[in-house]
């Protein structure tokens, strides 16, 4: 069993970890997410793994039991915005390792717009200029569930948090840069 207080692996490796194939699908994930390392993607394998694994023994289950036991993890996985609230266990059975990866705090900062890069995103958040419901997170992979969504935003003692910041002024200027095409497209139709 081991000692409790001893850090255990939170992940399993591929069986096959030198097929050309895996390989290369290992390194766009990483380089698509700004991931650190195999380690990360692993872990998020291993998570996703798991969910389907617990919806598929569901699956194995009475009909009474599975009812109260698929709509906990239903709800669970509605939390985290990986389903909808009247998802399936189907649905849990078809999430990606991308699905994860989407909800991580890195991924969303970039893709809100307030970080350049996914690696601009992880250092925002490591140096602690990110904060949720005003509280600072220096995990990049934070999993960002629904409700702190709204809450997400440049902590109130980084620098980030005031509007006239280079930073942010840089951001909004790339951010117009990017919808005037989308603008003159609509204008086109």
């Amino acid at each position: 069993m081991g000692d409790p207080k001893k850090k255990h692996k939170t992940y399993n490796t591929p069986k096959r970890p030198y097929q050309t194939e895996t390989l290369m699908e290992e390194l766009r994930t990483i380089g698509a997410y700004g991931l650190r390392n195999k380690r990360e993607l692993w872990k998020a394998h291993t998570e996703l793994s798991t969910m389907r694994g617990r919806a598929r023994y569901l699956l194995s289950l009475e009909a009474d039991e599975r009812a109260r036991r698929e709509q906990a993890l239903i709800n669970k996985l509605a939390l985290r915005g990986l389903v909808m609230e009247n998802g399936r266990l189907e649905d849990v059975l078809t999430l990606s390792v991308e699905d994860l990866l989407e909800r991580r705090l890195q991924t969303y900062i970039f893709r809100r717009g307030m970080a350049s890069s996914f690696f601009q995103a992880r250092q925002l958040i490591t140096h602690g200029h990110i904060a949720i419901d005003d509280r600072k997170v220096t995990t990049p992979s934070y999993q960002v569930r629904i409700t702190d969504e709204e809450t997400l935003d440049y902590a109130k003692s980084s620098p980030f948090h005031n509007p006239a910041h280079p930073l942010r002024r840089e951001l909004e200027v790339e951010e117009a840069l990017e919808e005037e095409p989308k603008r003159e497209a609509r204008q086109l139709e």
